[in-house]
């Protein structure tokens, strides 16, 4: 059997419940994947809460998420795309938050080797939000840009895809997490009252774009000249409605490739802010929706556990104590060397190939 996120009524993250059912069986040009990681997102808590039905248009009882990252173990007929085996990530409509879930091949990419699960999981949404923006725009280095909940998943990407392209990077975060977003290049800047007027005693150039990712400061842009073409938001119809902000959205596969690419090779970065099991799904979204993570939070279908274990991860992060304290070093520069925490069973394998190989050689002596 598989297991599936559901809501059977609109409302926070207490309505939220897993599901049994059986394992879906994949159609035309379909592939079933067994799900390893698969990311949370904020519209993903609005059309739970039934925000604005008129442009999100979901009846309960309904799944929920898009991101995914697993393993294919099942094509349907004219799949050709993938095999058996292969490491994939991507989206669907809605659904992906389950253990098994039916994809359209042309929604997936192949998942490169250096990608962990988890952030492939958790990549689609923010990452191709981020780069169909910054991609638009033609940024050059005496462009300003303002992004709001700069530390999330999209803000963080958005600020380095924009910082690659030469742009100067203000970002409104809560105060503890100012280090975060300086290792990005990023200048951060408190949330509360009178942002235009903050803004603009800390930007180089002329603020040029605005991306609302929090939601509710279209007014803000406004105040700092920003022409509502280069307002953009995720979540806010009324900005869309009242000052013509641009509501950006997720891009496809290309885009997801071309993110990816730039992952794996270290040019930026998706900082994993948490990882939940499945069964803890209402813990990751009320951990979501504080709009306080640093980077993603992330459903892992298999948390790395151990037998006979004694010992847990404590629900206080050492990230929570921390990030926003002063050091008395210099800034230092590191490279990232965490270990996966979402297995899929690559250890064990490579260990019974290398028994097999010893015992092999063994028996040639």
């Amino acid at each position: 059997m598989a297991h599936e996120v559901r809501f059977a009524a609109f409302g926070g993250p207490e309505v939220l419940e897993i599901a049994e059912m059986p394992v879906p069986e994949p159609g035309e040009g379909e592939v079933l994947v067994e799900v390893y990681s698969a990311g949370l997102n904020p519209v993903d808590s609005a059309i739970r809460r039934g925000e604005h039905p008129e442009r999100w248009r979901v009846e309960p009882p309904s799944g929920q998420g898009r991101d995914l990252a697993g393993q294919v173990i099942a094509t349907g007929p004219g799949a050709t795309r993938f095999a058996r085996g292969d490491e994939v990530l991507g989206f669907v409509d809605r659904g992906a938050q389950a253990t098994h879930v039916v994809v359209p091949q042309d929604n997936l990419i192949a998942r490169p080797p250096a990608l962990s699960w988890e952030v492939a999981g958790s990549l689609y949404t923010a990452g191709t939000t981020a780069w169909t923006i910054i991609e638009g725009l033609g940024l050059q280095p005496n462009d300003t840009v303002v992004v709001t909940a700069a530390a999330g998943g999209v803000g963080c990407l958005a600020a380095q895809l924009a910082r690659l392209r030469g742009a100067a990077v203000i970002g409104t975060a809560p105060d503890a997490r100012f280090d975060f977003l300086r290792q990005f290049g990023v200048i951060p800047v408190s949330y509360g009252p009178d942002l235009a007027e903050r803004v603009r005693e800390l930007a180089p150039h002329p603020v040029s774009v605005f991306l609302d990712f929090l939601g509710g400061e279209a007014a803000e842009a406004r105040a700092l000249g920003v022409v509502p073409s280069r307002v953009f938001t995720l979540t806010d119809w009324d900005a869309v409605e009242r000052e013509d902000a641009v509501r950006a959205g997720a891009g496809d596969v290309i885009a997801l490739s071309r993110v990816a690419a730039l992952v794996s090779a270290r040019r930026i970065r998706l900082p994993i802010a948490d990882i939940f099991p499945l069964d803890r799904v209402g813990d990751a979204y009320r951990a979501l929706e504080k709009r306080e993570a640093p980077g993603k939070i992330v459903l892992g279908m298999r948390v790395v556990d151990y037998p006979n274990q004694k010992v847990r991860e404590p629900e206080l992060k050492q990230q929570d104590v921390t990030l926003g304290v002063p050091t008395e070093h210099a800034h230092v520069d590191v490279e990232e060397a965490v270990p996966a925490a979402i297995g899929d069973g690559s250890v064990r394998r490579r260990r019974r190939e290398a028994n097999a190989r010893a015992t092999a050689d063994a028996g040639g002596e």
